[in-house]
This record gives structure tokens, C-alpha cells and sequence, in this order.
């Protein structure tokens, strides 16, 4: 009842907040339909799908969407794009791909519980910038819910560090965030331009979140290396025998295909290049080829992987949510609230780089950090045809949307993604508010440093 009355209270508040900008009764309505999700998700987040179906059918019924503009602000491509990696992960977990990955990861670095964490994290960062976001959390969440049931953990500190590790990553180069190639296509930057500029502040915004990550969840942590310490005193006093690895033959397979989906991902735009193909179709391609080859090798158990391995609940979330953040586009406000930002700022570029890395970042914790970039491009070009330099607020748009990704639950595809892939095995459940306090415990301070890191070099970045 009480979590009920919030409900209403926020959707009332947010309507009533937003009339202020001066929006037409339509206007008003679409934010009261995508208000009706987001909160939705927020108290009820184990019933965020029927506040999704509500929602966007509010949105129908009122004539505030129609059918055709659900198909194209659906996000169709990602959802296949997901569909074709789980599939993929199902099968080398099938396989007890990532238990023998971690069977070497403890042999390279010991049994030491700090050591493997930071190992973990340095790698899903890595991985992210080299492939993107959403294929990194799914193999390096699936890999880190190995350990955790290994040592009968509570999995949701070490998969939330994982997104978090992974959405930094995702920043530092132009491949690691369909954001990326969205700033690098609209302002020309190229890959030597991310190098220079995006990978120096990451590796720095990493390194500060995995010390504050570790101060957060020092005491599980402690639980992890202590679990750890007991399985190699165990061992070593022959109480336990050292763990088996997978059979090779299956490792072998799983590991070439693992292998091949990565590098395919990491070299899709020369593949593209190479066959004049459309930008981003082999990174969808690769992907379901990738499927298409474990589900032909899987031959009986191939239905079920695609049946019980495929998180169908989170994909049916993610149509929903980003139909309805597609709304508030459709309707033009994500214009007025842009207008809003240029005439705070006028023509300072320091307070614009404040504006737009904050703003966006504020955007992307309620919205896809797709659609809160998409909002900002036209606007940074309206601001370069004033004469104004627009080359410090692309960096603000990209770190905003990256680093305070981490802020909510929902704020990046990678969130709801691991967050669903937990839930989906029935191993925790992580709350809105849970999320949030760690998200402002560390995702904040990790913006503002990134922020001062910009400000800083404002003198050497060209015009």
C-alpha cells in the first residue's frame, strides 16, 4: 500500500513539475504514460513488465503512439542483437566454459579473493571497450555468478561491480557503446581521437571506482577471501581435491567459438567495409551466426537452450521501455528540455561541458543512454553553428551517459541485462533503491572526476 501510494504521488509530481516547461496536454499525457514505466519499475520492480504492458498501452489508447512508431523506437536490433548472445552464453555455460575460465583465472592469480575481483573487473572494462557493453556483461556476469555460487555468495555485490567495471569500459573507445559510434558518425572523431581522449580518463575513473567499490563492499569482499582461503586450506590438507576442469573436447569447441563471436565483433566494421555493407550489420550478424553455429552444435539440446537460456522477460522489458522513452521523442520533449540547457548556458563552454555532462547523465539513469545522446547530438550542432567550440561537450555526453549509466537499475542496457540474468536463475534479487545507494555512492564521484579530468585538458582540445 505504502510503496502504491509513491506510485501515484511521483507519476502526480513529475506531471505537475514537467507543466512548468510550458508542454502541450499531449506532452503532459506522454510523460504521465513513460512516468507510469519508470516509477512502475521503481516500487514494483518485480512487476515491471505488466507496468511496461500498462504503460504502453495507455500510450495507444490515447493516440500518444501508434504501432508503427513502437516498431521503430522498439530497439529491435539490440533485442536480436541479445537474443543471438545469450544463446551464445547459454552454450559455452552448458559447457562449463566460464567454470574452467575461472579454474585458470585462480590458478593465474592464486587464491587470493582481492586479486581475481580486481582481475575480473580490469577484464570486463576491457572487454567492454574492445567489443561493447552488452556481450561483456553477459560473459563476465555469467563468469562472476560462477564464482559466487561456487562459494555460496550473495551474488548481487559482485554482479553490480561487474556492470559497473563494464560501463566505464564501455567508454573508452568508439566500439565499446552504441554511443560511440553515434558521437564518432555526428562530430567526426575518429579512433585515435577516443585513444587520445576517452581511454586516459576511463582507465582513471576505473581505478577510482574499483578502490570505492572495494571500501562499499568491503565485508563481502572479506566473505569472498575468506571463502577462498578455507577451499585452498581444504586442498592443500587434502580435505578437497583440486577442482577438474570441463572435459577438453568441450572446452576446446566452447573456446574457438567464444573466440571467433569476439573477434567477429571486434572487426565488424572491416567486415563491412570489405562487403560495402550497412554500418552496425555485421555487429548484429555476427551474433546470430554465432547462435546459428551452437544451436547446429547443440542438435537435441538446442531447443532448450533457446527456451531456458534466452531471458524472454527482460527482452519483452526492454521493448517497452524504450517504446515509451521513444514517445517523449516523438512528442518533441526531449527538444524543449534541450532548448532549456542552451539557455541556461548561453555561449560558455565551461558551463555547457557542466550542463551536458550532467544533464545527459541524468537522462541516461531514467532513460536508454541511446536515446539521451540521440536528444544531445542536434543540439551540440546547433551550438557549433553559433561559433561556439564543441569539442569538450562530446566527451561530456559520452562520460555522462557511460559513468552515470551506473546510477540506477535501469540506467544501461548492461544493468538490466546482468540484473536479469541473475534473477532469471534465481540466484538474488537486487532492488531499485539497493542499486541506487551504491550507484550514489560511486557513480556520482566517478563523474565528477571524469568531469574535472575534462575541465582540466579544456586548454590543449581543438576546436
Amino acid at each position: 500500500m505504502r510503496n502504491a501510494f509513491f506510485y501515484i504521488f511521483s507519476i502526480v509530481v513529475t506531471v505537475i513539475a514537467a507543466s512548468s516547461l510550458g508542454l502541450s496536454p499531449e506532452q503532459l499525457a506522454s510523460i504521465a504514460g513513460f512516468s507510469s514505466i519508470f516509477f512502475g519499475a521503481i516500487f514494483f520492480w518485480q512487476h515491471r513488465l505488466a507496468f511496461a504492458f500498462l504503460g504502453v498501452a495507455f500510450l495507444l489508447s490515447t493516440g500518444l503512439l501508434d504501432v508503427p512508431h513502437i516498431i521503430e523506437f522498439a530497439g529491435l536490433d539490440i533485442v536480436l542483437f541479445l537474443i543471438g548472445m545469450m544463446i551464445v552464453v547459454g552454450f559455452l555455460e552448458e559447457n562449463k566454459f566460464f567454470e574452467h575460465l575461472m579454474n585458470k583465472l585462480i590458478v593465474l592469480v592464486g587464491m587470493h579473493g582481492r586479486r581475481l575481483l580486481v582481475l575480473i573487473l580490469v577484464a570486463s572494462a576491457v572487454s567492454a571497450a574492445l567489443v561493447d557493453e552488452v556481450t561483456s556483461v553477459l560473459f563476465m556476469a555469467a563468469a562472476m555468478l560462477n564464482i559466487t555460487s561456487r562459494y555460496k555468495l550473495n551474488p548481487v555485490p559482485f554482479v553490480i561491480m561487474v556492470v559497473f567495471a563494464t560501463n566505464i569500459g564501455s567508454s573508452a573507445t568508439v566500439v565499446g557503446n552504441p554511443i560511440g559510434i553515434i558521437i564518432a558518425l555526428r562530430s567526426g572523431l575518429g579512433f585515435m581521437d577516443f585513444i587520445r581522449w576517452a581511454t586516459p580518463i576511463s582507465i582513471i575513473v576505473l581505478i577510482a571506482t574499483i578502490g570505492l567499490l572495494f571500501i562499499y563492499y568491503r565485508k563481502d569482499i572479506d566473505k569472498l577471501r575468506q571463502a577462498m582461503d578455507k577451499h585452498k586450506k581444504d586442498i592443500d590438507a587434502g580435505i578437497l581435491s583440486p577442482e577438474k576442469a570441463a572435459t577438453p573436447k568441450n572446452v576446446h569447441i566452447s573456446g574457438a567459438i567464444f573466440a571467433l563471436v569476439v573477434l567477429g565483433l571486434v572487426f565488424h566494421a572491416q567486415i563491412e567495409h570489405l562487403f560495402g555493407l550497412t554500418k552496425n550489420t555485421m555487429l548484429l550478424g555476427m551474433a546470430l551466426a554465432g547462435a546459428a553455429a551452437v544451436l547446429l552444435m547443440a542438435k537435441s539440446e538446442a531447443r532448450n537452450i533457446v527456451e531456458k537460456r534466452v531471458d524472454w522477460w527482460t527482452l519483452s522489458f526492454f521493448l517497452f521501455l524504450f517504446a515509451s522513452v521513444g514517445t517523449l521523442k516523438y512528442q518533441g520533449i526531449t527538444g524543449v528540455f534541450a532548448e532549456r540547457i542552451i539557455e541556461l548556458a548561453g555561449n560558455s563552454v565551461p558551463k555547457l561541458m557542466g550542463l551536458c555532462i550532467w544533464t545527459s547523465g541524468a537522462l541516461t539513469s531514467v532513460m536508454d543512454n541511446v536515446l539521451a545522446v540521440a536528444t544531445f547530438v542536434p543540439i551540440i550542432k546547433d551550438i557549433g553553428a553559433m561559433d561556439v567550440n564543441i569539442f569538450p561537450l562530446w566527451w561530456s555526453i559520452l562520460f555522462g551517459s557511460t559513468i552515470l549509466g551506473n546510477l540506477t537499475i535501469i540506467g544501461s542496457t548492461a544493468n538490466i541485462v546482468a540484473v536479469g540474468l541473475m534473477e532469471k536463475r534465481k540466484l538474488g534479487l537486487v532492488t531499485f533503491f539497493e542499486w541506487f545507494k551504491v550507484g550514489v555512492a560511486v557513480a556520482i564521484p566517478g563523474l565528477l572526476l571524469a568531469h574535472l579530468l575534462l575541465v582540466a585538458q579544456l586548454g590543449w582540445m581543438p576546436r
